[in-house]
């Protein structure tokens, strides 16, 4: 938009009138589509109203001015300007599959606190459905273009913190509602590519606020003292992250389970999904579906357009230096097969050692067990305490001149315990030896870095990131990937082909032999811009306080037994009820619409190394609340009356 004035100091009239025909799109269909500003024409007479007041806009306060929590009782920004993620500009037909959390008043069925009535406001779709990949201003691209400040979203944002638009009700006066609502405009028309942009590249940053509106304030959090922690809601929930408007985008949490609401505790095994990824992936069959690479059709660039830009964004969300460094897969499961017989077979010989911690999951002891026994390997433990924390110490002593690779997870799977996994890449980088992390556990409740951390090669499941099953990641350092022999052989993983000699592509090709899961390596990608909108260090930290909750209100109950205690945990509960099998407990949960795992947890050394062999194990996700926490605690309290 053209900032300029005319001589009488107003702004131009062309401007306002643009700025008023985008308002009117997205208006009911008995107000006009379009409007001008001239005298000379009569105009439906709120559009007239409306026009005047634009009018006058020179006197209006800028954003700057006004308190974004202004009439706000939800504490809760509610149409900000942008849709979904990078949403197409058509937003009047779309549905809400945006962030919950940004969109409050848009849902079905929501009432507010002061009890106004709900607003239906349609909002964008994740996916411009004209250019699905590079329609859209992508947070998780940092290469994308530079972003323009859409007339919509300015126009989206005159409502903001509004339960209902202006014209909407009858018994109000709608001019002064009208002016109360475009007071919050920016009358400067300002674009992005005026402002900052460390504040539009960041994942946490958003270009018209200062902060991240979900960002996390610890000032604003109770935290125990002594024996007067309250554990109530707004302890936990701050700022504007709210778990209960989040859950709100997955679908599958409102289902019923023997009549009561799902809780879903069992996020340690899979996660659920947002309605962001499944309607991408739906998108995908029903406009994009092709195999990719290699055909001249408009409908093989889209899929391999989307494709590669699924692979980018795991890229960022790692840190990775390059996109040649990140390798789909089935899983965490098959990342760490394909490093085993594509690196390990052609690289370990008898005598060599492979290091595993106590902690690991069966998929990263399995393999290397396999490999060992084939090949002469000696595989040796790092021990844990018996609160399940590493015992760097023993570590060290484990170390030597024959070590080749050390294989471990960054979060148990079993009891929750986050590893030193730094402190275990350099002490295993200073000995000579290669890194392989298990991410599984890790990246959808903290941020992974591996650049960072500095591992060879890090592995994680997109089930487990709230994304599809069926895809994951495997990352590694470029120069290793290219020296690797081909896991699988076949097409799209070659160069040439002769009955002589076979050229292999270089990574990541060479690891993506045939037709690959497409579809939900793109669900992947919706997963990872869904995190990073909300913000994976906010996320953390709600778990974090989730956990204590929980773990507090555990610990009290008489006959409990905690399996896993360590200082450092990712939102893992692992227990044992007395008097109990932990069946037993976990069809009591059942019964109440309460989903737990129970059973070893494909964890058996560690279980065993605690001295159990199966436990329940709870696991908490950014959608669970302290409500659904009590009602667990309340069904393990009532277990526990029943026996004693």
């Amino acid at each position: 938009m053209s900032t300029n004035t005319n001589n009488t100091g107003l702004y131009n009239i062309d401007d306002l009138q643009h700025l008023a025909n985008e308002l009117f799109k997205t208006l009911p269909n008995e107000f006009p589509k379009e409007i001008s500003l001239s005298p000379d024409r009569k105009e439906h007479p709120r559009a007239t109203k409306i026009a005047e007041t634009l009018l006058q806009a020179g006197s209006f306060n800028t954003p700057e001015t006004v308190p974004l929590q202004a009439q706000n009782p939800l504490n809760v920004q509610s149409n900000l300007p942008f849709s979904g993620f990078g949403a197409s500009s058509s937003v009047a037909n779309s549905g809400n599959t945006g962030i919950s959390a940004l969109y409050p008043n848009a849902f079905n069925g929501y009432e507010s606190q002061n009890g106004i009535s709900k607003a239906e406001i349609p909002l964008g779709n994740n996916v411009n459905l004209n250019d699905p990949q590079t329609g859209f201003y992508d947070i998780n691209l940092r290469s994308g273009g530079t972003p323009q400040l859409n007339e919509e979203a300015i126009f989206k944002s005159l409502f903001l913190n509004q339960q209902y638009l202006p014209f909407e009700t009858e018994n109000s006066s709608f001019e002064a509602e009208l002016k109360q609502a475009l007071s919050f405009v920016d009358t400067q028309f300002r674009k992005r590519s005026d402002l900052s942009s460390s504040a539009v590249e960041g994942s946490n940053s958003y270009y018209f606020l200062e902060q991240n509106p979900f960002a996390f304030d610890a000032k604003n959090v109770n935290t125990w003292a002594g024996n007067s922690f309250e554990p109530t809601e707004i302890n936990i929930l701050t700022g504007h992250f709210d778990a209960h408007l989040i859950k709100k985008d997955f679908p599958i949490l409102n289902e019923t389970v023997n009549g009561k609401p799902l809780i879903w505790f069992d996020n340690a095994a899979t996660t659920q999904k947002p309605k962001s990824v499944i309607e991408r992936i739906a998108y995908f069959y029903e406009h994009e579906n092709s195999n990719i690479h290699s055909a001249a059709h408009e409908l093989a660039a889209r899929a391999s357009d989307a494709y590669e830009a699924a692979r980018d964004k795991v890229k960022v969300f790692l840190n990775a230096n390059s996109v040649n460094e990140i390798v789909f897969v089935r899983g965490a499961t098959e990342g760490i097969n394909l490093v085993a017989q594509s690196w390990g077979e052609h690289n370990l010989v008898a005598g060599d050692e492979i290091i595993v911690s106590n902690l690991e999951h069966h998929a990263n002891i399995v393999p290397w067990k396999r490999l060992a026994d084939k090949k002469g390997i000696k595989l040796r433990v790092i021990p844990v305490d018996d609160d399940g924390q590493i015992l760097l110490d023993e570590y060290a002593k484990l170390l030597n001149s024959k070590t080749r690779l050390i294989a471990f997870t960054q979060v148990s799977n079993a009891l929750g315990t986050v590893t030193p996994a730094k402190k275990i890449v350099e002490m295993a980088h200073a000995a000579g030896a290669k890194v392989l992390i298990d991410g599984a556990q890790s990246v959808s409740h903290m941020k992974v870095d591996v650049q960072d951390l500095n591992p060879d090669w890090l592995v994680f499941s997109g089930h487990k990131l709230f994304g599809p099953t069926g895809i994951g990641a495997l990352y590694g350092k470029e120069e290793l990937l290219n020296e690797m022999q081909p896991y699988q052989s076949g097409g799209n993983m070659i160069q040439d082909v002769t009955f002589e000699e076979i050229k292999y592509h270089k990574a990541p090709n060479r690891f993506e032999a045939g037709t690959g899961n497409i579809a939900d390596a793109i669900g992947l990608g919706a997963a990872i811009d869904y995190v990073t909108k909300i913000g994976i260090d906010a996320i953390g930290q709600y778990e974090h306080q989730l956990l204590d909750y929980a773990t507090k209100l555990l610990k009290e109950i008489p006959g409990v037994r905690l399996i896993g205690t360590a200082a450092h945990k990712a939102s893992v509960l692992s227990f044992n009820l007395q008097g109990y099998t932990n069946d037993q407990v976990g069809q009591a949960l059942n019964r109440e619409g309460i989903a737990v795992r129970t059973g070893h947890h494909c964890a058996q050394p560690i279980l065993r190394r605690m001295g159990v062999e199966t436990t329940v194990r709870p696991s908490l996700a950014f959608y669970n609340t302290t409500q659904d926490v009590d009602v667990f605690i309340k069904t393990i309290r009532e277990l526990k009356k029943v026996r004693f």
